[in-house]
């Protein structure tokens, strides 16, 4: 009987994984007798996908502020631009005159006939008013005082500049 008895725990360490598997695969078979039938799905061919038609440009340009230069019209603002400040840091200026006087004004700035200024450029000005964007040019034609600097054709100097190894000698 002790040698049953030395067998026997390890027969039933080994069995009772197998019988615990067993009982799950069981419980498992019987629940999937149970379930209703899956459902059978038609599938119908779709149409193919439309393709959208193309984005009208000036729309889109008018929905994000945008416009063309054709589309701007001269304004009819009392006002003369005498000049133009452009700079590349976002900081331009114009020089307006009108009844009152001359005076600078800069992006965003609101002028005496209602119109708000919104762009500066070099030979004119762009204004807001009455929902639509208008311009006001230079009267003259545009004269650049400062000139972008070219190759210089000036008379080459006679005095060269030669470095020597030698050292200076000392008297």
């Amino acid at each position: 009987m002790t040698r049953y008895a030395a067998v026997l725990p390890r027969v039933l360490l080994c069995l009772a994984p197998l019988v615990y598997g067993a009982w799950l695969a069981w419980h498992e078979w019987v629940f999937r007798q149970a379930m209703p039938a899956a459902p059978v799905f038609n599938f119908i061919a779709a149409a193919p996908a439309q393709r959208p038609e193309p984005l009208d440009p000036v729309a889109v340009a008018t929905v994000f502020g945008l416009s063309t230069s054709e589309a701007l019209a001269r304004s009819a603002e009392p006002l003369q631009l005498r000049a133009s400040f452009v700079a590349s840091s976002g900081a331009s200026r114009a020089l307006l005159a009108g009844a009152q006087g001359q005076r600078i004004y800069q992006v965003g700035d609101r002028l005496p006939g209602g119109s708000v200024l919104r762009r500066i450029e070099v030979g004119r000005v762009v204004l807001w008013r009455n929902g639509r964007e208008e311009w006001l040019a230079l009267e003259q034609p545009v004269k650049r005082l400062l000139l972008a600097a070219g190759p210089s054709t000036g008379a080459e100097s006679s005095i060269y500049l030669r470095p020597t190894s030698a050292k200076p000698q000392s008297e």
